[in-house]
């Protein structure tokens, strides 16, 4: 079993930073693709950045609202990705889940993709 736990999120104003953070357990998380999405009110689940492994290490995808912003990053010794997020807009707000796949899914950027899912934390920029 699966089971992604966010940590990290808060209220920061507009150009700021915060770093989000995901603990997962499993013995194979190294193979585990990991992806972020986010949720704002009334609005779909959307993609944020992804990051899997490779015959060469680990490739990682972004959304192009956050590319050159935010960057996704994976600790394997700890179970762990991160979501370092910079020049943060308003736009920026919203609830940010953690998800996860035991193997590469066909389609990274879907969120029907992915089989388990964090409880969300909540990052909110102000103006």
């Amino acid at each position: 079993q699966v089971q992604p736990v966010e940590s990290g999120g808060g209220l920061v104003q507009a150009g700021g930073s915060l770093r989000l953070s995901c603990a997962a357990s499993g013995r194979t998380f190294s193979t585990y693709t990991m992806a972020w999405f986010r949720q704002a009110p009334g609005k779909e689940r959307e993609f944020v950045a992804a990051i899997i492994l490779t015959w060469s290490g680990g490739s990682t995808y972004y959304a192009d609202s956050v590319k050159g912003r935010f960057t996704i990053s994976r600790d394997n010794a700890k179970n762990m990705v991160h979501l370092q997020m910079n020049s943060l807009k308003p736009e920026d707000s919203a609830v940010y889940y953690c998800a996860a796949r035991t193997d590469r899914p066909a389609e990274l950027t879907s969120r029907h993709a992915y089989n388990y899912w964090g409880q969300g934390t909540q990052v909110t920029v102000s103006s």
